[in-house]
C-alpha cells in the first residue's frame, strides 16, 4: 500500500455529493408481504381444500398432509412465476453462521423443442445437498456425502429479488443420510413443539381449557455502517470483520451525542430501503434510530412467531449487508469492529402465550397472579440450573471481544427482576414482610405533561437476562449470531421446569392445588435466587459474588461451550427428542473449530498487516527522523535537537517492539494455541496503536478510528 491510498479514500469520501431525496418508490403498507407466499396467495392460487388443509398446519400445526405436495407446488410456482420468478431454492441455516441455497431453474425441455415451466411436490418436499461440505462435526466424511433439505411449511416461501430477476426461496429443514440435524432450523423446531406440550400440561393444572400455544421472539439487530472507501483500505476489515488495529481517536462515543440522534441523510436513505425489502419480505421492520457509538445503528422488528422471526432475522442481515453495498457502504455485524466503543448485540426478546394470556404478563398486581408467577418461577429455575447451557449459545471468537463492557452484558449468568418482582420473590420464598411496591404511575414534576405509567421494572443493560414488562429479554447474543440455538435451549429448560412443576401439582391434584403451588414457588425460589441479581454486572464485587454463588463465569468460547459435552445437559436436550448425544458433541466440535480458524485467521491477518503495511511506514519514518537529526547535528545545530532525539528514539524503541512481536505472533500462530495467538495479537496491537500516535499521519497506511467512525 503507497502513501496515497489513504489519502486517495479520504478524498473520495469528501467528494461524494449529497444524497439525493428518497426516491419515489418508498414503502408502503400495501406492500407489507407482497412477495411472500402467504395466506392470501395460498387461497388465490391453491384449492380450496389444499389452502384450508396447509393453513391448518401452519397456524395450528395440524400434521401435513403429504397427498397436497403437489397441489402445493404447482401453485407456489404459479404465484412465483407471476411476480417474476424464474428459479427456486431450498433456503436453510447450516451450521457456519449464515444461510445455504442453490438455484434451480423451474424450466423443462418441452415437446418440438420448446421449454415449459414445472415445478414438482418433490421440488417442493426434498432436495439433495451435499452434507459433507458443510460444517458437521464429524457426524459426515467426504466420502458420505449425501443429506437432505425438507420444507417447513410453517415458514412461508418467499422471494428474493436481484437485478435481472428474482428467485423463490423455500424455507427448509437440513439433515443427514442418517437424519441427525445438521441445521438450526430442526432442533429449533423439535424444541418449540416440546415447549408447547410441557405449557399445554402445566396450564391443564390451572383449569384452563386447552388452547394454540405461541412462543415469540422480537429480535434487536445492531450494526455499524463504514464508507466502502475505507473498508477496502483495512485488510482486517475485508478478512476479519473487525479492525485488529487502531488508536483511540480523542473523541467517539463519550460525549453521548449519537444515541438517537438525527440520522442523517444518506444513512435514512440506506435505512428507507432496507425497510423497502424487508417489508415486502413481510417481515414487520418497526424500529430504527442510532445507536451508542458513532456509525452504529439498530433495527428491530415486531415480535413474531419463533421460527418465523429467526428466518427473519437472517434475512434482514443479509438485506442490510447488500443496501449497505448498493449505497457506497459496509454494514459490519461483527459483535466488535472498533475497540473502545460499544459493541453491537442481538437483544433477544422471549415470551409464550397460552390463548390470549401471555404467561409473562404480570398484570395490575402481579402477587395475585398465581400462573405469572408459576412461569416466572420456572425461567427463574431454568436459568440458575441450565445457564451453562445458555451460554454456550453466545460463545464465539467475535461476541469473545464484546461482553462484559460498553453497555454489553458480563458472562456470568443472571436474571434481573426488578425490585417490585424481587420484593415478590422475596416474600414468597422467605415470608419476609416487604414494601409491596406497586407499578403505579410517574409525575415528572411538569403540568403540561400527563403522567407516565411506570413499568413493573428499571431496565438494567449490564444484565445478560432481564425481565423488561412481559417478556425476557437475552442481551448477550452478538450481532452476527442466529437466534436459533439461544431460544432452543431456552424452549427446552423451560419446558423442563414446566414438566417438573406439572407432576407436583397433577399429583396434588385440583383441590389442593392453592396449597400445593404455593409451597412449590416457596421452595423452588429459595433453592434458585442465587441466580436473581438487580445490581450492577460490571462491578468487581459482582464478579466475586458470582463466584461465591456457584454461578459460572465461562469468559472465552473455549470454557464457555464446555456445558454441551456434560451428560447431565446433554440427557436434558436428548429428553425432549431436541437434540441427540451426537449432535450436542457435533456442534461442540464445530463452534470449536470456527473459533480456532476464526483465531487463526485474526492473527495471520494481524501479522501481514504489521510487516507488509506497518512496518514500512514506521522504517521510513525513523529513517527520515534519524537523518533529520543528524544533519541537524553536523550543522551544529542545538534548537529542535531534543525532540527529533526523542522522536527518533520513540521511533526506533517501536520498531524494535514491533519487529520482536511480529515474531512472538508469528510462533504463536504456528503452535496452533488460540490463548498464545489472542495474547500475542494484543502485544502486536498495543505497538501498533503506539506508533500511529507519532508516525507522520499522511503516511499512515490504515484509515483511522477518526475517519471511519465520523466519516460515513
Amino acid at each position: 500500500m503507497n502513501r496515497s491510498d489513504r489519502t486517495h479514500a479520504l478524498h473520495a469520501v469528501a467528494a461524494r455529493a449529497p444524497e439525493p431525496p428518497a426516491p419515489a418508490a418508498r414503502a408502503t403498507i400495501d406492500d407489507f408481504g407482497c412477495d411472500v407466499f402467504g395466506e392470501h396467495a395460498i387461497r388465490k392460487y391453491l384449492p380450496k381444500t389444499v389452502a384450508e388443509k396447509l393453513l391448518a398446519t401452519i397456524d395450528r400445526g395440524v400434521p401435513l398432509d403429504p397427498a397436497i405436495a403437489a397441489d402445493v407446488a404447482h401453485g407456489m410456482k404459479e404465484w412465483a412465476v407471476d411476480r417474476g420468478a424464474t428459479h427456486f431454492t431450498h433456503w436453510f441455516m447450516p451450521l457456519n453462521g449464515g444461510t445455504a441455497e442453490k438455484h434451480d431453474a423451474f424450466l423443462e425441455p418441452g415437446p418440438g423443442g420448446k421449454a415449459v415451466f414445472a415445478f414438482s411436490g418433490k421440488n417442493l418436499v426434498l432436495g439433495e445437498p451435499d452434507a459433507s461440505s458443510f460444517p458437521n462435526g464429524g457426524i459426515r466424511s467426504t466420502f458420505e456425502a449425501r443429506g437432505y433439505t425438507a420444507w417447513d411449511p410453517t415458514s412461508p416461501a418467499f422471494i428474493k429479488r436481484h437485478a435481472n430477476g428474482a428467485t423463490l426461496c423455500i424455507p427448509t429443514a437440513f439433515c443427514s443420510y442418517g437424519g441427525e440435524a445438521l441445521d438450526r432450523k430442526t432442533p429449533l423446531l423439535r424444541s418449540i413443539q416440546a415447549l408447547k406440550k410441557a405449557t399445554t400440561r402445566l396450564m391443564r393444572c390451572f383449569g384452563l381449557p386447552e388452547e394454540p400455544v405461541r412462543v415469540t421472539l422480537g429480535a434487536e439487530q445492531e450494526y455499524f455502517l463504514v464508507d466502502r472507501e475505507f473498508y477496502l483500505q483495512r485488510p482486517d476489515l475485508v478478512q476479519t470483520g473487525r479492525t485488529l488495529f487502531g488508536a483511540a481517536p480523542p473523541k467517539h462515543q463519550q460525549l453521548e451525542d449519537h444515541y438517537f440522534g438525527a440520522i442523517r441523510p444518506r444513512v435514512l436513505k440506506f435505512m428507507e430501503e432496507v425497510e423497502r425489502e424487508l417489508w415486502r419480505l413481510g417481515i414487520p421492520a418497526k424500529t430504527r434510530h442510532n445507536e451508542v457509538a458513532p456509525a452504529q445503528f439498530e433495527l428491530a422488528a415486531v415480535f413474531e412467531e419463533l421460527n418465523l422471526a429467526v428466518d427473519h432475522n437472517m434475512l434482514v442481515m443479509e438485506v442490510l449487508r447488500q443496501a449497505a453495498e448498493r449505497n457506497g457502504l459496509v454494514c459490519l455485524l461483527h459483535e466488535k469492529p472498533f475497540a473502545g466503543v460499544n459493541g453491537s448485540g442481538k437483544h433477544n426478546n422471549w415470551s409464550v402465550s397460552y390463548g390470549s394470556r401471555r404467561l409473562l404478563d404480570p398484570g395490575d398486581d402481579p402477587e395475585q397472579n398465581s400462573i405469572f408467577l408459576t412461569v416466572l418461577c420456572a425461567v427463574v429455575r431454568a436459568l440458575d440450573l441450565h445457564g451453562d447451557l445458555l451460554r454456550t449459545t453466545t460463545a464465539g471468537a467475535g461476541n469473545d471481544c464484546r461482553l462484559g463492557g460498553n453497555e454489553a452484558p458480563p458472562a456470568v449468568l443472571s436474571v434481573f427482576l426488578g425490585e417490585q418482582l424481587g420484593d415478590i420473590v422475596a416474600r414468597l420464598a422467605h415470608g419476609e414482610p416487604g414494601s409491596a411496591r406497586k407499578a403505579g404511575t410517574l409525575r415528572v414534576g411538569v403540568d403540561t405533561l400527563p403522567p407516565l405509567p411506570r413499568d413493573t421494572a428499571d431496565r438494567n443493560r449490564t444484565s445478560p437476562f432481564a425481565f423488561t414488562g412481559n417478556k425476557f429479554e437475552f442481551r448477550q447474543p452478538g450481532s452476527s449470531q442466529p437466534c436459533a440455538a439461544a431460544n432452543m435451549f431456552l424452549n427446552v429448560m423451560v419446558a423442563d421446569s414446566f414438566d417438573r412443576f406439572a407432576e407436583q401439582l397433577e399429583a396434588a391434584g385440583p383441590e389442593k392445588l392453592h396449597d400445593t403451588l404455593q409451597a412449590l414457588l416457596r421452595r423452588v425460589f429459595r433453592k434458585h435466587e442465587r441466580v436473581i441479581f438487580n445490581g450492577d454486572g460490571y462491578s468487581a464485587d459482582w464478579a466475586a459474588e458470582a463466584a461465591r454463588r456457584g454461578l459460572p463465569n465461562l469468559r472465552a468460547t473455549p470454557e464457555a461451550i464446555a456445558p454441551l459435552l456434560d451428560p447431565a445437559n446433554q440427557a436434558l436436550v436428548a429428553k425432549y427428542g431436541v437434540l441427540s448425544r451426537v449432535e450436542m458433541e457435533s456442534r461442540h466440535e464445530v463452534a470449536l473449530e470456527e473459533y480456532e480458524r476464526k483465531v487463526g485467521i485474526e492473527g495471520g491477518i494481524a501479522l501481514e498487516i504489521a510487516r507488509s503495511m506497518v512496518l514500512p511506514v514506521a522504517t521510513d519514518a525513523y529513517s527520515a527522523a534519524a537523518g533529520t537529526l543528524g544533519k541537524a547535528v553536523a550543522d551544529g545545530l542545538t534548537d529542535g535537537v531534543r525532540g527529533l532525539r526523542a522522536q527518533a528514539r520513540t521511533l526506533g524503541r517501536g520498531l524494535d517492539a514491533l519487529v520482536a512481536r511480529c515474531a512472538a505472533l508469528e510462533k504463536a500462530l504456528a503452535s496452533g494455541s488460540s490463548a498464545r495467538i489472542l495474547a500475542a495479537m494484543a502485544k502486536v496491537r498495543e505497538t501498533v496503536d503506539a506508533l500511529e500516535h507519532v508516525v507522520d499521519d499522511a503516511s499512515w497506511p490504515l484509515p483511522k478510528y477518526r475517519e471511519m467512525l465520523f466519516l460515513y
